[in-house]
């Protein structure tokens, strides 16, 4: 039986492994393809793809398991649950990783892309830029097609011309910016603040207008130090939280 292939990854020695690996798997089974393989490969096969050893491998499943994406049996192997619960709590440790994985899993609708002058709230991040290319979108869960969140990215005119927006409606922005166009990414700085829906964000998810909402600002920089793209995200308040786990070394 043919086995699903998770994407490789560069691990982050500061980090924990296992979290790395786990939040790397799950971006993988959240969004493969409707075709792909359920059965996993076994854990010395998955220890061996990603570089780690057998202990930290069965570390990662667990996690994976304990969410739901993932059952275990004895004999028969490891398999993805096909109608495993997507609305998993946020997690950022500081890895590009755990920032796709957040991001993955979920049914995505490009409502509008194109040229737009820089928004003057944001101006102070595309200093050489009069323009950028904005792409919205929104996502909901994939199961019930509720809607969870909506996104604007706003990235810079040279690598949105790389950038094919029907790989958006399958990825988040910074698996396509980092594994599709190539751009070389050194950091991402998120800012999380509780809001009230505005009008827009109450109709497009369907709450009632200044129920609470989690506002999200995420800013990707490149290795020169300039801003590759910026996303500003509305979630529901009611179906997401954010851990923030902080290396003490």
């Amino acid at each position: 039986m043919t086995a699903f292939a998770p994407d490789s990854i560069v691990l982050n020695r500061k980090l924990p492994l296992w979290y790395q690996v786990s939040q790397s798997l799950r971006a993988s089974i959240l969004g493969r393809s409707a075709d792909d393989p359920l059965r996993l490969p076994t854990e010395e096969q998955l220890a061996g793809h990603y570089g780690v050893s057998v202990l930290t491998m069965r570390q990662a499943l667990k996690e994976l398991e304990d969410e739901g994406l993932i059952s275990r049996h004895r004999r028969r192997g490891t398999f993805i649950e096909p109608a495993a619960q997507r609305g998993a709590p946020v997690r950022l440790l500081g890895s590009v990783n755990a920032i796709v994985a957040q991001q993955s899993g979920m049914g995505i609708r490009l409502l509008e892309h194109g040229s737009a002058p820089v928004p003057h709230a944001y101006a102070e991040h595309f200093p050489d830029l009069a323009e950028v290319v904005m792409y919205h979108r929104l996502r909901g869960d994939e199961e019930t097609g509720e809607p969870t969140n909506h996104a604007r990215n706003y990235v810079r005119p040279e690598l949105a011309a790389r950038v094919d927006p029907a790989d958006l409606g399958r990825w988040p922005m910074t698996k396509v910016l980092r594994d599709v166009v190539g751009a070389r990414i050194s950091r991402i700085t998120d800012t999380v603040e509780a809001r009230l829906a505005d009008p827009e964000t109450a109709r497009l998810l369907n709450v009632p207008l200044l129920s609470p909402i989690l506002h999200y600002t995420g800013i990707t920089y490149g290795e020169d130090g300039r801003v590759l793209d910026l996303a500003v995200i509305h979630y529901r308040g009611d179906r997401f939280s954010f851990t923030v786990t902080l290396d003490a070394h």
